[in-house]
């Protein structure tokens, strides 16, 4: 072991420059340190007032600490720029290399912050919406629901969705008032369908389901309102009118509902409206109109066959000889 010692320092070789270096820097400790001491003799020597003295000689101490340390960085000055190159790409290739896991943390820094959601609230980050069921650090996990943003049922699979997507992504809290929502879903209808008397069937329908909690969803909204500052609004169920084409009127339902039950509720008010009367009246109109082409058709070739019969007719009756009687005889009839 000690012949590895002794071969390890014969195989260490300094290089010039860094010897020059080491020794300037050691005249440099002991330049300052002579200069230090040669300042305090002075001071305690011409400075009578203690208080003075001691002001002079934390000033000298600071003074010199300055001196060293700039003389230091000039010496090692092309090496402290290379280690600094040095410690430059390091940190750019761990930047790199962990790009991901920071936005993460990022994206968990910016959720917390901005109280975007709680556990249990339902929330749409993209094409993924569900129930919030955990978070951490690096990534959130919800029950998704769905198919679509427009169903309110559970599949049974989960998400996992990196925080990374909330620094960049929208995120849509469906739960924001907790307790009860505002559920709003869309009824399709032509034209010439009995829209008008759908929306009152909505509305009605809307009415019967929340009416027994009604009164305690808007005691719920004034606290709410009052303690996130925002103007009350109102609770009462809503059926609107939409036209987005010129041959399309869709009904907007809004009713508030309990934050679990909004799928319910939907579905009780559809099949309340839709099974207890038939709204649609563009198929009977069609059914007439059809019906009246027909009738005209039948009549008019009615009465093109009229018109060939006749003509048949007047064919084949044959023309009458008329023939001239002589002059001079009388008939026999006069």
């Amino acid at each position: 072991m000690w012949e590895q010692i002794q071969s390890s320092v014969s195989n260490f070789v300094v290089s010039h420059s860094l010897l020059s270096l080491i020794t300037s820097s050691v005249i440099l400790i002991v330049g300052v340190i002579a200069l230090r001491a040669l300042v305090n003799r002075y001071i305690v020597k011409h400075v009578s007032s203690t208080e003075m003295r001691r002001r002079w000689m934390v000033q000298t101490r600071s003074a010199m600490v300055l001196l060293l340390t700039l003389g230091l960085i000039i010496i090692w000055g092309e090496e402290l720029r290379t280690l600094a190159l040095s410690i430059v790409a390091i940190a750019v290739a761990f930047v790199v290399a962990t790009k991901e896991l920071i936005l993460c943390m990022i994206g968990s820094m910016v959720k917390t912050i901005s109280s975007s959601f709680d556990l249990g609230d339902r929330i749409q980050v993209k094409d993924f919406r569900g129930d919030v069921i955990d978070q951490n650090l690096l990534a959130t996990t919800i029950m998704e629901v769905g198919p679509g943003k427009y169903t309110h049922q559970r599949t049974g699979r989960t998400v996992v969705i990196p925080n990374s997507m909330f620094v960049s992504d929208p995120v849509i809290n469906e739960s924001f008032t907790h307790d009860y929502v505002f559920h709003v879903f869309t009824v399709p209808f032509r034209r010439e369908d009995e829209w008008y008397e759908a929306q009152q069937a909505f509305l009605a329908s809307a009415q019967r389901h929340c009416g027994s909690y009604l009164e305690e969803v808007r005691r719920y909204m004034n606290r709410i309102s009052i303690r996130r500052g925002l103007e009350v609004p109102s609770v009462d169920p809503r059926v609107t009118i939409q036209v987005p084409t010129a041959g399309e009127v869709h009904l907007i339902v809004r009713v508030p509902v309990k934050s679990g039950e909004r799928g319910f509720v939907e579905q009780s008010i559809l099949t309340d409206v839709l099974l207890s009367r038939d709204f649609s009246r563009g198929d009977q109109t069609l059914n007439d109109a059809a019906a009246e082409g027909e009738d005209g058709q039948l009549a008019e070739t009615s009465q093109r066959r009229r018109s060939a019969a006749s003509t048949r007719q007047a064919r084949s009756q044959p023309a009458k000889k008329t023939t001239k009687k002589p002059a001079g005889k009388a008939d026999p009839d006069a």
